[in-house]
């Protein structure tokens, strides 16, 4: 795989950014027969999975890359070469809603599938979960979130915050728990580390063996506005609703504001959710003061059921 280039990039860490330029190894096929099709199963299977969401084409590009890498070592087995493991831990960098939770969640699938992990569980945890109130407890309640994540992923969501409170907070005891772990069972499960960029770049920074341990760096930037504008038609179609041309303007409209103004703070497609959610509900009031409920009344989302301005919903 070529290395984005990057300030902090560490050698022998890959850098992947999730942006959609094409690239030759994601037009490549490996299925050149359906005999070929069938052997590599599991891949089509992940593809499959993988074109149900919008962007992640780099996420593509790894997975294809990994099984490669996996079916490759098979064969070098089965020839009586050398097959090295290699570990997969991950650093995940990015806003909220840009598809962090459920590319840990694919990935886990996928390492089952490829017998990598036994079990291809996802357990998700944050700074409560690993942090304890007195001198001890925090290894203890580390070690049983790791015992519970063998056979699978665990994925610590806001990871920069175990380093918060300097020398003296217990957060540090995670960390050190959790590299620990990393070297003594370092293939019976993977961690991601998930956060804001900026705090990720940083955490790491306090910890100069920290980020070497991370083999593979995935950024996830913000969606685009016609990404985001994908995400609202597929969220509306899987609920049975269809847009007016009016409230798709509206929305775009809204939606490339909103992109300009939060930034680092967007919540991209959790917000896109909680907008579609809200205004469903506002549908609902209208369509009972209206006494309307054709099938075509009940389908529709107009633009007056989007009260962008006073909305409760936070970007």
């Amino acid at each position: 795989m070529s290395q984005t280039p990057s300030s902090s990039s560490v050698k022998g860490r890959i850098n992947v950014i999730l942006h959609n330029k094409p690239n030759k190894m994601e037009e490549e096929t490996f299925f050149h027969s359906e005999e070929e099709r069938e052997k590599h199963y599991v891949l089509e299977k992940m593809e499959r999975e993988l074109k149900k969401y919008v962007g992640l084409d780099e996420v593509k590009r790894l997975i294809k890359e990994v099984y490669a890498w996996i079916y490759i070592n098979q064969c070098r087995t089965e020839q009586g070469l050398k097959a090295s493991k290699q570990a997969l831990h991950m650093i995940f960098k990015g806003n909220p809603g840009t598809g962090k939770t459920t590319v840990a969640r694919l990935i886990a699938r996928f390492f089952r599938d490829m017998n990598v992990l036994s079990k291809g569980q996802l357990i998700e945890a944050e700074r409560a979960d690993l942090v304890g109130e007195y001198i001890g407890h925090t290894a203890q309640k580390t070690r049983e979130l790791i015992k519970k994540a063998q056979g699978g992923v665990l994925f610590v969501d806001e990871a920069y915050s175990l380093a918060r409170g300097g020398e003296k907070d217990f957060g540090k005891e995670a960390i050190d728990t959790l590299v620990k772990a990393m070297e003594d069972q370092q293939h019976e499960f993977v961690l991601i580390l998930a956060g804001y960029s900026d705090e990720m770049d940083y955490f790491l920074s306090l910890n100069p063996g920290l980020p070497s341990r991370f083999p593979i760096a995935m950024d996830f930037p913000n969606y685009t506005t016609d990404q985001l504008m994908q995400i609202v038609k597929n969220m509306v179609k899987e609920r049975e609703y269809q847009l007016t041309k009016r409230a798709q303007h509206l929305i775009r409209e809204h939606v490339t504001k909103v992109r300009q103004y939060e930034g680092r703070t967007f919540s991209n497609g959790r917000y896109i959710r909680n907008m579609i959610e809200e205004a469903i509900r506002r549908q609902a009031v209208r369509l009972l003061q209206e006494g309307s409920y054709s099938r075509e009344a009940l389908l529709l989302l107009k633009a007056e059921d989007f009260h962008f301005e006073s909305s409760n919903v936070k970007p």
